[in-house]
């Protein structure tokens, strides 16, 4: 097995603060909403948005990842850089309040855990959000797979090098200039999304655990996987160069894992009637929707409710993806909260 080029285990604990806030803009919801094809009225119009108790446009519930790419590059490219390719398997995503039009968010980006298991590193990226009141306003957990090139064609590196686009280079500093990790320090986490009145289309007194969500069906094309890896920032050309996602040892091209999160988390908003309404997003990949060049692939999302939590005023969900036959979700919940609760209905 070919080590990476570092301790890695040493490296767990090893923080810092993105060196810019990230102003969510109009246009970036609505791209970004375009690109996991989310049209729920709260990610278009303000009006709508206002219908719900929001000001500004709501972002979709994955929008957060592409303040992510932005913040972890330091981390992938410079103190990760060992590896040849950076795969994903899991995410989390914990919402405290919705991102909205005009927010200004600072990403605190930590390496969690690393654990070694089957002979590859799992690793662990913590985002925590916060926005100009200083609150923490989403946290990301994001676990990724560290390939080396005993994993994958030698020559991939090289290779991903000759064809990804410019001007993706991080603009820190290198790796024996880096600053000491920061210590940690406990932030305020906003109460928005547990205290606010949620206005969703489903009302809590109406479900009950089994009941089935309508089925979706998603079409994706190669400029569906284009089009997503420009406004989210994910160029790993795997999603869109059949050269080198066969050096990855992949059937084909694939659809990036954040886009059929992004789709599953549209799938459950959509049910909801209230973009604001998800408390805690969690999906774990198993496979892959594989796109072929002259052919649209096929995501077939369902879900059920798994619990109802009537003292709490919410409801568990799985969420199941399906592609070609094969669960794309080895396993994917949401936790919603609903409208009709006793506690929210008196503010």
């Amino acid at each position: 097995m070919v080590e990476a080029a570092f301790d890695v285990a040493g490296l767990v604990g090893y923080r810092y603060r993105a060196d810019d806030f990230y102003e969510v803009g109009r246009e970036k919801i609505r791209e970004y909403a375009r690109a996991v094809q989310d049209y729920h009225p709260a990610h278009w119009s303000e009006d709508a948005a206002a219908e719900l108790g929001y000001q500004g446009l709501v972002a979709p519930t994955t929008f957060i990842s592409t303040v992510a790419m932005l913040a972890n590059r330091r981390l992938l490219e410079t103190v990760l850089a060992g590896y040849d390719v950076i795969v994903q398997t899991d995410q989390v995503f914990e919402m405290h309040k919705p991102v909205r039009t005009g927010d200004r968010l600072v990403s605190d980006v930590e390496l969690a855990s690393v654990r070694r298991i089957g002979g590859k590193d799992l690793l662990t990226i913590t985002n925590t959000f916060s926005d100009q009141a200083d609150e923490v306003a989403q946290v990301m957990h994001t676990t990724v797979v560290g390939l080396t090139s005993e994993d994958v064609a030698g020559d991939i590196g090289a290779t991903i090098e000759r064809v990804i686009m410019t001007g993706l280079g991080t603009t820190g500093t290198a790796p024996d200039e880096q600053p000491a990790a920061e210590p940690a320090t406990e932030r305020r986490l906003s109460p928005e999304s547990r205290t606010r009145t949620p206005r969703t289309a489903i009302r809590l007194a109406d479900i009950a655990a089994g009941d089935e969500l309508p089925a979706r069906t998603v079409h994706l094309t190669r400029g569906d996987l284009v089009n997503y890896a420009g406004v989210s920032g994910d160029a790993n050309p795997i999603h869109w160069h059949d050269g080198i996602a066969a050096l990855a040892g992949l059937p084909d091209v694939i659809a990036h894992g954040m886009l059929t999160m992004g789709l599953g988390a549209g799938f459950v908003t959509g049910w909801l009637g209230d973009p604001g309404a998800m408390l805690r997003y969690s999906v774990r990949l198993s496979n892959y929707t594989v796109i072929e060049a002259l052919a649209a692939g096929t995501v077939e999302f369902t879900g059920r409710v798994k619990s109802v939590d009537p003292e709490a005023g919410t409801a568990v969900l799985v969420v199941v993806a399906k592609s070609a036959g094969r669960k794309i979700f080895g396993l994917a919940t949401a936790e919603v909260r609903l409208a009709d609760h006793p506690s929210t209905m008196c503010h």
